[in-house]
């Protein structure tokens, strides 16, 4: 069984990879079988350390958080504002992501609020991951249908189908890259909150028997209270996160006076934007790019979705704890993507390892500057390039 990887030569010259880069996986199995046998090492190993490590980087997120509330009162600044936002990230791209995956739940001892299925539930999501996005439909628009159908018509997230409109827009080049910056800022409420929440209702609605219209409506229309859909959304997602980050917090600081109460507010709201351009930067280029592939139909066996996994899916750069925490972990996605139920720890173990099984394979491995990354995203947004289809076109 042969599994080429399509390469036409008029798009190996429109990007970074070399030339040379063998484009064609003759043995399929043996990849997959390769990364069968290095999945089951990783988890073979799987111990306190793992456990340890979360917690580390989870008190490092709370720290930011603890550190710009504490000095957000004084005035309204660029710093507090900026550790909020680190804290804000934090929770979501690094232990609500791993986690709501089940990286942990085989670690031995692990306690139940760190497990896939109680992690942010009741009244532990103001705690674990207080967000506009809630818990459960992010469960379900990402760890089911965006990884189960990467790159695909089916996946929520391809943003190139997504931005469609955008990128056969007549407007001029400037202004779509003011919608662009605009989505950058707000992208949190206006894309991740609606289109997991409209999702999540599709499928309740589907598996309790009923209509199957919610996650084919507008975005828009989670915005409408006068909607049924509108009502739930205000009601689960909009109004208890404002109300924590905008008004209960604030207001926490009115012992020292009005001055304060004005500060932390401003400052929250800068560090909303922020949080939002700062996740957008590092969740939003990792499938994007002229050099990766987005795909038609479903994979035909193990082998061709791992491969799928790779060259639809970019890293950016890796390191040791400090690069990997502003990075939001999320600079070793072909790794979770192979392996979505991993701690966050044994994605940097495997990176090495899965670069040179991808090069001994021919399978095209993408590893680039996350900014580098920004700009080959915005490209695609806009309509100056286009992601490469799976399988591509042949020439007569």
């Amino acid at each position: 069984m042969t599994l080429a990887v399509p390469l036409l030569a008029d798009e190996a010259s429109r990007t970074s990879r070399p030339a040379s880069l063998p484009h064609a996986l003759a043995e399929p199995e043996a990849f997959g079988q390769e990364l069968q046998a290095l999945r089951l090492e990783l988890e073979s190993s799987l111990g306190e350390e793992d456990l340890a490590h979360a917690r580390k980087i989870e008190r490092w997120g709370r720290a930011c958080s603890v550190l710009g509330y504490a000095t957000a009162w004084l005035l309204p600044n660029p710093v507090s504002a900026l550790l909020i936002a680190q804290g804000n990230t934090a929770r979501w791209t690094m232990m609500a992501h791993h986690v709501t995956h089940r990286g942990y739940d085989k670690v031995p001892g692990i306690p139940a609020h760190y497990t896939g299925k109680r992690f942010a539930t009741g009244w532990r999501r103001f705690l674990d991951w207080p967000d506009w996005i809630h818990p459960q439909a992010w469960r379900h628009e990402h760890n089911v249908l965006h990884h189960g159908h990467t790159g695909e018509t089916a996946d929520p997230d391809l943003v190139e189908m997504n931005t469609e409109w955008l990128r056969q827009s007549r407007m001029p080049l400037f202004a779509k890259y003011a919608l662009v910056a605009f989505f950058a800022c707000t992208w949190k409420l206006t894309y991740y909150a609606p289109n997991t929440f409209l999702e999540w209702r599709r499928f309740e609605r589907k598996r309790a028997g009923g209509p199957d219209e919610a996650g084919t409506l507008p975005l828009i229309t989670a915005f409408n209270p006068f909607s049924k859909e509108g009502r739930a959304f205000w009601w689960t997602c909009i109004l208890p996160y404002a109300g924590l980050r905008f008004a209960l917090l604030p207001a926490l600081f009115a012992p020292l006076g009005p001055w304060a109460v004005f500060s932390v507010f401003a400052n929250s709201v800068f560090a909303e934007v922020l949080a939002n351009i700062q996740s957008f930067i590092l969740i939003a280029p990792n499938h994007a790019g002229d050099d990766l592939y987005r795909f038609e139909g479903r994979s035909r066996s193990g082998a061709e979705f791992s491969v799928r996994q790779v060259v639809g899916s970019a890293n950016y750069t890796t390191g040791g704890d400090v690069v990997d925490f502003l990075h939001g972990w999320l600079n070793y996605q072909i790794e979770h993507h192979l392996w979505p139920s991993l701690p966050m720890t044994r994605y940097r173990q495997a990176q090495p390892r899965v670069k040179a099984l991808c090069e001994k394979h021919g399978v095209p491995y993408v590893q680039e500057n996350v900014f580098r990354r920004v700009k080959r995203l915005v490209d695609i947004m806009v309509g100056r390039t286009s992601m490469r289809t799976w399988p591509a076109p042949t020439r007569p």
